[in-house]
């Protein structure tokens, strides 16, 4: 038998140089796994504030709707309305929030000037429960009015 007919009739393991074997090492892995893990670390708590300020958003879009209908029930009957049910709003409630009930605002009556309170229904992202208050003159910024004047980084109000 000659030396080449010997070679073509070998296993292929003899005739061919060893290749380098692909994939990923353990070690490559673990660092992209730490890489992803240290990107989450940043990204998971801004994406939840975020979340959280357009939550809080729909209760300004609401008590905006109210404080519009109020100035509308004002002007038709001379004084504010002291039941939600009486004004002309077109909106549904919000999702996120109860609402209160509106009360005689800093005059004391309901002639001259109104609050309505909303506070945050269920898990707030860690924010904890927290209220958002307007009144004749518009957003309440007293802290013991409206809690979330203390928590910036989800009161759409703060810049």
């Amino acid at each position: 038998m000659s030396a080449v007919r010997w070679m073509a009739s070998a296993p292929s393991h003899f005739s061919r140089p060893t290749q380098k074997e692909s994939g990923f090492t353990l070690v490559e892995l673990a660092v992209v796994i730490v890489i992803i893990g240290v990107l989450a670390a940043f990204a998971v708590p801004r994406f939840l504030s975020a979340v959280e300020r357009s939550k809080a958003g729909e209760a300004y879009n609401y008590l905006a709707a109210v404080r519009s209908a109020q100035e509308r029930f004002q002007a038709r009957q001379g004084t504010y309305a002291g039941a939600l049910t009486d004004l002309d709003i077109q909106m549904p409630a919000p999702k996120y929030f109860t609402i209160g009930v509106i009360a005689a605002g800093s005059s004391g009556t309901l002639e001259s000037s109104w609050t309505l309170t909303l506070t945050r229904a269920g898990a707030a992202a860690g924010y904890g429960s927290y209220t958002v208050t307007f009144t004749d003159q518009g957003f309440n910024t007293d802290p013991l009015k409206s809690t979330i004047a203390t928590k910036p980084d989800i009161n759409p109000m703060s810049t």
